[in-house]
């Protein structure tokens, strides 16, 4: 009997079925292919990273199987090389003369997708300068979205797709556990998060070995990574600051982050962590923002609403006076995007599964003393989560001397 080789990619076999579940879907609806623009879904069903630029890219698929893509001449190998399908199409140049739309108008003419198609926009999305017809007016045909569809596919990962998230979350706890270690009073954030960056970067690449592959599509392009996005001190009290190089004083109250980025999958791993003897008032919202966490962590099992979640960890924010420095909801999906859906809001009536992978991360803002998020991964299991990451989260381990 041959002997399985352990493999840290998602199959050939795994795309494939991705792929024929989206076709039943086609035939189901009377749609006679279907186009893809965004890259997220580009790569869950070919396996093609690439970078999304005004030039226009796009995915095919006819309602009989047949797989294409449509590139400008740059990525002709790029795409021959990493992408599962039967054909690659090229224009030369964008904005080019003619556009380059037409040449995506004769692949789909030439595979039959015509008269209903289904499709994630109804053209390629206006970034970084693009303009160009929408699919509609290019092919005269009835556009409908299949992003529902999509979206619902991609919120339950497979056990390939989990094993490459938990891979994230070891990662990310390497880098932040460097992060902790490197943190002193006096260092900047900027080389702090560089040297904890670089050495869990080198130090999964010796693990991995060669094989290794970040197929990210945003952010610094792969590797592991730690940091604090400028969360230090008062600025903590920002939830989306950005790095700024700040010195640590003592005192800080310090909100990281931590993940990875492995075959395209991303985990996240947040914590907060106070420089010296916390104050009475930093216990107090330390204190607080767990209480908050484990409400979501109890609140979350099959069948279960998503905004039920939200509602159990509003609650608690009602009932102890902390609306005031509350900004945002308890989560979010993950996988191959940072954020993806759906989301722990009170306006996401999403049921709970098996197999769903979200971020758990309710926090507080207290503007003159700081921010207090601890983010986990958690996945949905039969019975109830299973926490994928796995960094201390107490207050004792997050107190750094000063």
């Amino acid at each position: 009997m041959p002997v399985s080789t352990y493999s840290l990619r998602i199959s050939d076999a795994e795309h494939a079925e991705r792929c024929e579940r989206l076709r039943e879907h086609l035939q189901q609806e009377g749609l006679s292919g279907v186009v893809l623009f965004d890259q997220s879904y580009i790569l869950y069903y070919t396996g093609f990273a690439f970078i999304p630029t005004e030039r226009p890219m796009a995915w095919v698929m006819s309602a009989a199987g047949e797989k294409g893509m449509f590139v400008p001449r740059l990525e002709v190998e790029h795409a021959q090389a990493n992408a599962l399908v039967d054909r690659v199409e090229h224009y030369p140049e964008y904005p080019g003369n003619p556009h380059p739309m037409a040449v995506l108008k004769r692949l789909l003419d030439d595979m039959g997708v015509q008269g209903r198609i289904g499709a994630d926009d109804d053209g390629y999305p206006w970034i970084l300068g693009y303009r160009g017809p929408s699919l509609s007016e290019l092919t005269g045909a009835a556009v409908q979205t299949v992003r529902p569809f999509v979206e619902d596919q991609m919120m339950i990962k497979s056990p390939a797709e989990l094993r490459l998230i938990e891979e994230s979350c070891k990662w990310g706890h390497l880098a932040h556990m460097l992060l902790q270690r490197y943190t002193a009073v006096g260092r900047t954030e900027t080389e702090v998060s560089q040297r904890a960056s670089d050495e869990a970067t080198r130090a999964m690449l010796d693990t991995i070995g060669p094989i290794y592959r970040a197929q990210a599509t945003w952010g610094s392009g792969g590797g592991a990574f730690a940091g604090y996005r400028g969360q230090i001190g008062r600025n903590a009290a920002i939830p989306h600051a950005l790095a700024n190089n700040i010195t640590f004083q003592p005192g800080d109250v310090l909100v990281t982050g931590a993940a990875a980025t492995v075959w395209g999958y991303n985990s996240e791993l947040e914590r907060t962590m106070i420089i010296g003897q916390p104050s009475d008032e930093q216990r107090k919202f330390f204190n607080h923002m767990l209480a908050l966490q484990e409400i979501a962590f109890e609140a979350m099992r099959p069948g279960v609403r998503c905004c039920d979640v939200d509602r159990a960890v509003r609650t608690y924010y009602e009932q102890h006076d902390l609306l005031p420095y509350w900004k945002h909801h308890t989560g979010h999906a993950i996988g191959l995007r940072y954020h993806e859906g759906p989301f722990l809001d009170t306006g996401d009536e999403t049921v709970l599964q098996p197999g769903m992978v979200f971020t758990v991360e309710p926090g507080l803002y207290v503007p003159e003393i700081g921010g207090f998020r601890h983010s986990d991964t958690v996945r949905v299991t039969e019975d109830g989560i299973e926490l994928m990451t796995y960094y201390p989260r107490d207050l004792d381990s997050l107190t750094l001397p000063a």
